[in-house]
């Protein structure tokens, strides 16, 4: 999700006997959440939103029987339903391909990316509870995952896969309630910290700590029973004085085996994770964010975790340890972030083979890496063309030399059923964008293809939210049309809200956002057309970000955010790989971040809930289905599109002759924005 900024003070506590053996869940999806961009040629054109399509069956959850070659069990297949899918993609080939992450590519010394953000709350994993750092360009090169997703058959063939990383095989109980993770053995941390399920464990509980013991602390999910919990200093306190992590003396270790708490330990590499109620998507939660696994001893050795207004500062420009194949070697504030390849990396023996398995795993070919912070969009180009840098965010200022010299530019894009949601909030909570016939007057009386055209080049694919395409089975339930630029009933509506004298509006736009500004100006320009006056106000980051929070923050002072915004300040990507996650992100008062309309209803959190407290797909559609209709009537977000460029209005470019092929961040951007450059390869 786009600058997905400071959350980190604001968390309420928000409540809400045979074992198989699983090595891969493959979802099977409609379209594809393609958490894989696609390289396109800069001669490339796509349909504007207005003729967009997806080709799909309906789509379920299936358990493969698929093995992989880092599974050391045996492996036994379950399934819950079945699907069929097909997809109708863009003409644009895949970024990456099972020979871009081949052990052959050839080896450089330095790559260097220009970025055109800094990361928020810099370089510290312990904001991973707030969705930060964001951009995180440790994400798979420094911090590995629990849980892997195939990106390539995620984007080739339409398919969801949770697939083995750091766990390498999980089993789930009959009741779907409970996870048994076996971790990965041998890997340790850059400075040579075993990872291991202690690990694992002071991980998950720190975060807990650090959001103010909030039963919601997993990314807005209150997935687990924290009634019986009792952690916080005296607990790290005393896994400190008892060996640690490392070697746990027996006290330690009993109460990291307590199985009344909900995550515990049943041995050095096994790790529980007992769920309230059945979550088939639970692996989706640890894929990214909180996820991404780090050096929790070196945390205890140096200052421990801090507190939950404060977390420990230490950790921001000399970064915990991570198991990956890079090290931060050096920073420097607001410019840049040098890497080198990690010589005491776990996987830099793996198999060619091995690799193909689980990409994410690849040592890397180059020496040493550097990702600039640009903020100025002439200069990415210009290191770009020149050669000073193999692969640049290109926004829309400059985006037309993209396209004017196609012959050597390849850039990222995304299908039109991706994850990428471009959106203006509706203030729900303060006069007079409170009343549902003022909303639906605005919703209709916006240009969509103006804006598509006019800001995003044609690269907007029609949306009706709040989930995103890639979840076919749960999208778009009932089948509504995307809004539609009607001024005739948007002036209908606008009568029936009976105001006498309306007052103007405010759109409040980031600074620094050229594309975000100019979609504030044709929606004011739209709304003119009706009688609506709407002042844009241009706020520096500090100001702007600083009412959101919780939904129940939000509703304290609703006064302080705009009466209109871009959702997520410009636009907005998931922070796990599941079906509810916007549900609660921001259309429900369980949200810690992201509800952008300060917007919920109660059908709308039964959708939410419905999706962590059961398996059957008939019944949650049944109860999602009265939700969508709640959203699509109350208009808290005239959805604009899916962005299907991957910077919203610019994208990531690299010269034809130069770059081969890289992943991307597996949740939209949501957690980066820059290659995962291990897995970049050179063309020669």
């Amino acid at each position: 999700m786009s600058r997905k900024m400071e959350k980190a003070n604001d968390f309420r506590a928000i409540s809400r006997a045979i074992v198989v053996v699983i090595v891969v869940v493959i979802l099977v999806i409609a379209g594809a959440g393609i958490y894989l961009a696609t390289a396109t040629s800069a001669s490339t054109t796509t349909s504007s939103s207005s003729s967009s399509s997806i080709t799909s069956s309906s789509s379920t959850v299936v358990t493969s029987v698929t093995s992989s070659s880092h599974s050391t069990s045996p492996t036994t297949s379950t399934t819950s339903s079945s699907t069929s899918t097909s997809t109708s993609s863009s003409s644009s080939a895949l970024a990456t391909s099972s020979s871009a992450t081949s052990t052959s590519s050839p080896f450089h010394n330095t790559l260097v990316i220009d970025d055109a953000n800094w990361p928020e709350d810099d370089l510290n994993q312990l904001y991973a509870v707030s969705s930060l750092p964001w951009p995180n360009w440790l994400e798979d090169t420094v911090y590995q995952p629990l849980i892997g997703v195939n990106e390539t058959s995620e984007y080739g063939t339409g398919v969801i896969q949770y697939e083995p990383a750091l766990v390498n095989n999980w089993t789930v109980s009959p009741s779907g309630t409970s996870y048994t993770m076996n971790l990965r053995q041998g890997v340790t941390f850059s400075n040579g910290d075993p990872f291991n399920a202690y690990q694992v464990w002071l991980e998950m509980y720190g975060f807990y700590y650090l959001s103010d013991n909030s039963s919601a602390w997993l990314e807005s999910y209150a997935l687990f029973n924290m009634t019986n919990v009792d952690f916080g200093p005296a607990t790290i306190a005393l896994i400190n004085q008892s060996g640690g992590v490392i070697n746990p003396s027996g006290s330690a270790i009993s109460l990291m085996q307590n199985a009344s708490w909900p995550i515990y330990v049943t041995g050095p590499y096994t790790i529980v994770f007992q769920l309230l109620s059945p979550f088939s998507y639970f692996p989706g939660t640890l894929v990214a964010y909180e996820g991404l696994m780090f050096d929790t001893q070196y945390v205890l050795d140096n200052g421990g975790f801090g507190t939950p207004t404060q977390f420990n500062s230490n950790f921001n420009q000399i970064p915990i340890p991570g198991s990956g194949p890079y090290i931060v070697s050096q920073v420097s504030e607001n410019s840049y972030v040098q890497f080198v390849q990690n010589p005491n990396y776990w996987g830099k023996n793996l198999t060619a083979a091995q690799i193909a398995q689980q990409p994410i795993f690849d040592p890397g070919h180059a020496k040493n890496v550097i990702v600039n912070y640009k903020p100025d969009d002439v200069t990415r180009y210009t290191d770009l063309i020149t050669g000073t840098s193999q692969v640049s965010m290109i926004e829309s200022a400059d985006w037309n030399l993209v396209q004017q010299n196609s012959a050597t530019l390849s850039y990222l894009s995304m299908p039109p059923w991706n994850g990428e949601v471009a959106a203006v909030a509706i203030n729900s909570a303060e006069y007079p964008t409170n009343i549902t016939a003022v909303r639906q007057a605005i919703v209709h009386s916006i240009n969509y293809t103006d804006i598509a055209q006019t800001v995003f080049f044609g690269k907007l694919s029609q949306f009706v939210g709040p989930e995103y395409p890639a979840w076919k089975q749960f999208y778009d339930l009932g089948n509504y049309a995307p809004y539609q630029y009607n001024l005739t009933l948007a002036q209908a509506d606008l009568n029936s809200a009976n105001i006498s004298s309306f007052p103007t509006l405010n759109f409040t736009v980031i600074a620094g956002c050229q594309f975000c500004i100019s979609t504030a100006e044709i929606v004011q320009s739209d709304l003119s057309q009706i009688g609506i006056n709407v002042d844009i106000e241009v706020q520096d980051t500090t100001l702007y970000y600083t009412p959101y929070g919780s939904y129940s923050s939000e509703l304290q002072t609703p006064n302080q955010i705009g009466s209109l915004s871009l959702l997520g300040a410009e636009e907005w990507g998931p922070a796990t790989l599941t079906p509810a996650d916007y549900w609660y992100t921001f259309v429900s008062n369980e949200s810690l971040y992201g509800d952008w309309a300060v917007y919920s209803s109660p059908s709308v959190v039964a959708c939410a809930n419905a999706f962590t407290s059961s398996t059957n797909t008939t019944y949650i559609k049944s109860i999602c289905t009265a939700a969508q209709k709640q959203i699509y009537d109350d208009a808290p977000y005239a959805w604009l599109g899916l962005v299907t460029l991957w910077y919203a209005a610019g994208s990531l470019v690299w010269q034809k002759s130069v770059v081969s092929g890289f992943l991307v961040d597996p949740v939209w951007d949501g957690q980066d924005t820059a290659p995962i450059f291990n897995t970049l390869t050179f063309v020669s």
